[in-house]
């Protein structure tokens, strides 16, 4: 079935010397694999190599087949191109790395108009604002919200969070938890929206300790999440740059 379709890039992937595979978010069908026959060996045509970045936002003119094989697109334009997102050193590094925690999320290929309007609404910010030190961290918060796993913050008053229950507890079990110093950074982050996520102070050792924290909370919940490769390096460049 040919449809159109709106589509954010997570994944593209060369095959051959010619060929990409490229995944994508669409709010049509949630997550689709596409192959891009030829792209590479073509400057021209309705589909280009350079629309395929990270975390771009498209309109596709698709075949779906829905038979669990690849796709194909017959047209694909840029709805929004970003103003810094992929030329920005610390932005473009930032995208790759939710990139990646977007591929080891979004696995349904079912429609999540929410989902998708959500992460429409963030990389715009993103892309358009420069107090961006914490934006990731708030970002993997809200996300859990529509992947199902937001944390239990009704006992936010004790002094341990679980984070395998994804609740806070009053005593500390064998569960992986946190507490101290890194407990409160995470409740000051709790319910903050990702606009001003900013203004939470942080050193840089409680941003990262807080970052390694909470992708543990997500394979601990997400059946199959595995650590994101670029996290080494966004952690670099937060390091030398922020």
């Amino acid at each position: 079935m040919q449809l159109t379709t709106k589509a954010i890039v997570l994944t593209s992937l060369k095959y051959s010397d010619t060929s990409l595979i490229v995944r994508a978010y669409t709010a049509s069908d949630g997550l689709k694999s596409y192959m891009l026959k030829g792209v590479l060996a073509s400057k021209k045509g309705k589909v280009r190599a350079a629309h395929f970045q990270p975390l771009t936002q498209l309109e596709l003119v698709a075949v779906h087949r829905n038979s669990g094989n690849l796709e194909r697109i017959k047209e694909a334009k840029v709805l929004y191109p970003y103003q810094s997102l992929h030329t920005d050193f610390v932005k473009s590094s930032m995208a790759l790395f939710l990139a990646e925690v977007l591929a080891n999320s979004l696995l349904e290929e079912t429609a999540d108009s929410a989902m998708f309007d959500f992460l429409e609404t963030v990389l715009l910010w993103l892309d358009t604002h420069d107090s961006i030190s914490n934006f990731h961290l708030g970002f993997l918060l809200e996300l859990t919200k529509y992947l199902g796993f937001y944390p239990d913050d009704s006992e936010a008053h004790l002094d341990y969070f679980d984070l395998l229950s994804g609740g806070f507890v009053a005593k500390p079990s064998l569960n992986p938890m946190l507490d101290g110093e890194i407990l409160g950074v995470f409740k000051a982050l709790l319910g903050t929206n990702f606009d001003v996520v900013h203004q939470v102070k942080l050193r840089k050792e409680q941003r990262q300790e807080l970052l390694r924290r909470l992708l543990l909370y997500f394979e601990l919940h997400l059946h199959g999440f595995r650590k994101p490769k670029s996290l080494e390096v966004l952690q670099d460049v937060f390091e030398h740059y922020i």
